[in-house]
């Protein structure tokens, strides 16, 4: 009974977990270039279990589970065992923003965070008082040059590769990366990732989009069936709970009294 206590006990937190999760994906479906996140839950290994010691056996042994009878496999429950994400591509919105970008395909923007290279998809970029392109939180986009990215005033148009013209001049290009191995990108807020070892960059194949920004992928009406899958299997354990609770206070104090 303890066990089974703490299956129905581990699958409440499993979904509460999965809840955190849905409700911030809930949270950001106007954030521009957001992308899901889902939980990826693992069964713990099943366990066969086994009667010992049954009298009804005729012919008992001294050998290991020879005078046992076979009662089945049993689950202990499932954990959460990864946080992935979806970077499908979602829709465009038509702004018509000098510096509004949304990419066409797979591949990020490159931004500089504190000193580290980190990659986003939210291309709502605007100048600063030194005209220097940075995103709404103020971190600057990068350049391939590797250095941030300073455009001259003057008629701004930006290619489909992101390369930057000013009164039709070549004046810089962002830096686009792409990778081979997504699963390996860590969201660290302000809509920024870090690439882990063994992402391995690839050479970026999507285009660019002037005067665009790509919505959130987050279908909000999935997001609500999932919460209220999530709803009732956290209620159906929590009633296991309850149910064995209460066959625990009959045993203690009914049965064992006899």
């Amino acid at each position: 009974m303890l066990r089974g206590l703490y299956t129905s006990a581990l699958g409440m937190t499993t979904q509460m977990n999965r809840m955190d999760v849905i409700s911030n994906n809930i949270a950001n479906v106007n954030t521009t270039g957001f992308k899901r996140d889902r939980v990826i839950t693992q069964s713990f290994t099943d366990e066969f279990m086994r009667r010992v010691n049954d009298p009804s056996i005729s012919e008992p042994s001294r050998l290991p589970f020879r005078n046992s009878v076979p009662v089945g496999r049993y689950s202990l429950g499932t954990f959460v065992d990864d946080l992935a994400t979806d970077f499908s591509t979602g829709s465009f919105n038509t702004t018509g923003g000098t510096f509004d970008l949304a990419i066409n395909g797979s591949g990020f923007f490159a931004v500089n965070h504190r000193g580290q290279e980190r990659y986003s998809r939210d291309g709502a970029f605007t100048l600063n008082q030194d005209r220097v392109l940075v995103t709404k939180d103020g971190f600057s986009v990068t350049g391939t040059n590797g250095n941030p990215i300073t455009v001259p005033d003057g008629m701004v148009s930006i290619n489909q590769t992101g390369e930057i013209f000013v009164d039709g001049e070549l004046v810089n290009t962002i830096r686009l990366v792409d990778f081979e191995n997504p699963a390996l990108l860590r969201n660290q807020g302000s809509n920024l990732w870090n690439a882990l070892s063994g992402a391995g960059p690839i050479p970026f194949t999507g285009r660019v989009e002037q005067g665009m920004l790509e919505r959130s992928n987050v279908n909000i009406v999935r997001e609500m069936v999932e919460m209220i899958e999530i709803t009732r299997a956290y209620e159906a354990n929590q009633r296991m709970v309850t149910v064995i609770d209460g066959t625990m206070q009959l045993a203690a104090n009914d049965i064992g009294r006899k």
